[in-house]
């Protein structure tokens, strides 16, 4: 696939299992079919929001080859300004309280904050060797960086932009995904095929400490934790499963008082799913995940209540990347080595159709109210702006500049004084 040696940590997700190309995280136009109506009250099903005159809605997109982080004005749909970050950003981040956006620069080993209102770098925190993506805990006060080339995770201080702790993983760790409620920590290693799990604590002197590993996910790659944060499930890119662990239950809360038993992390299943599953895309509900199996063209679809494969289906070339509507009613995916996006309906259980996009698709965003897909094209080096309300069905806006080689890219909305 990609010949630079500035890969992505999203391109690195399909390469844990065939060993030949860059590998994958998370673009591009969509099909037809009837989606779900719009969230915002204000939105007229078939047109473009209206927004008051404090309004900012920004989507963030880190160039790898250009060292910079492209902001799109999704407003007027036109490129705001290019930021300069370290080198090779990949992961991007929000915090959910304030205006902070994080960039992982994975060639020079540190994060970017970036702020939002400002549109400029604010801060530079120093972490360990190629890290690449970003998790940031709910209560937007901490992070969790995962190091591949240190086998460890840094603990981030987001209120005083620092580096608080490090602990020690397993080899390549490349994702660090925070519960919902905040006590745990899950960690992927890619090069030991495990999963380290932590607990949290607000506390400066102990702010984690390792709780349990896990073994057998070849290729351990993407995470994603339940909205209950009862249950993890892992992509083992490398072994055509997916692990599902459920997580500890705190002494004091309702599980861990009901049986002793659900205190301690456990192993649930290991799922057969396609071949090389890269990126893992969860119902707001909780109740579904699915993965993109990049290598036999499919995606499959998993309860997460009876921890089994409900389908695997058919749809399209070298799928990488999911994003699932606000609604829980469709999947949107991008297929890599067909340049398109396919939709597909989880209420109708059958593929919608089909949209080229840009070149070499990966990543992808909706903006705020869902009137808009974003797609990063690795390739091209553009995102694709796609309506995903209109008479005719979904189509392509405007193609906007994605900077050098984009990784990843998100989303923030809100308002100036």
């Amino acid at each position: 696939m990609m010949s630079s040696s500035r890969t992505s940590a999203r391109s690195l997700l399909l390469l844990f299992a065939s060993a030949r190309a860059p590998l994958g995280g998370r673009g591009h136009l969509a099909a037809a079919a009837l989606l779900a109506p719009l969230l915002l009250a204000s939105c007229n099903r078939h047109r473009f929001p209206s927004y008051g005159a404090n309004q900012r809605e920004f989507a963030y997109v880190s160039g790898g080859a250009s060292d910079t982080v492209a902001v799109l004005d999704l407003i007027s749909l036109r490129e705001d300004r290019s930021i300069p970050v370290g080198r090779n950003p990949t992961g991007l981040a929000l915090n959910p309280i304030n205006d902070e956006v994080y960039a992982v620069n994975t060639d020079s080993e540190s994060v970017s904050v970036i702020d939002a209102a400002k549109g400029e770098v604010i801060a530079t925190i120093g972490v360990h060797s190629k890290p690449h993506f970003i998790g940031v805990a709910p209560n937007g006060k901490r992070a969790y960086v995962a190091n591949a080339g240190a086998n460890t995770v840094s603990v981030l201080d987001l209120g005083h932009h620092r580096e608080l702790a490090t602990a020690g993983t397993g080899e390549s760790p490349l994702m660090a995904r925070v519960a919902p409620d905040g006590r745990s920590l899950v960690v992927s290693n890619t090069g030991s095929g495990s999963v380290s799990v932590y607990s949290l604590s607000a506390s400066d002197k102990q702010p984690i400490a390792f709780r349990d590993a896990f073994s057998g996910c070849a290729g351990a790659s993407n995470v994603v934790i339940l909205p209950d944060s009862t249950k993890a499930f892992i992509a083992c890119t490398g072994a055509k499963k997916i692990m599902a662990i459920g997580l500890g239950a705190a002494a004091d809360s309702w599980r861990g008082k009901q049986d002793a038993s659900l205190q301690q992390d456990h192993l649930l299943a290991l799922l057969d799913v396609g071949s090389t599953p890269t990126d893992l895309a969860l119902k707001r509900d909780g109740g579904e995940v699915f993965s993109t199996n990049f290598d036999s063209d499919t995606v499959s679809e998993m309860s997460t209540w009876t921890n089994e494969v409900g389908g695997t289906y058919t749809i399209g070339s070298k799928p990488s990347h999911a994003v699932i509507s606000h609604d829980d009613s469709t999947v949107w995916i991008t297929n890599f080595g067909a340049d398109s996006v396919s939709l597909y309906s989880i209420d109708d259980g059958k593929l919608e159709g089909e949209v080229r996009a840009g070149s070499g698709p990966q990543a992808l965003a909706f903006s705020a109210d869902e009137h808009l897909l974003l797609v990063a094209n690795t390739r091209s080096g553009d995102v694709a702006a796609i309506r995903t309300q209109s008479k005719n069905g979904p189509e392509l806006v405007t193609m906007l500049p994605g900077g050098g080689h984009p990784n990843d890219i998100v989303v923030k909305a809100f308002s100036v004084k």
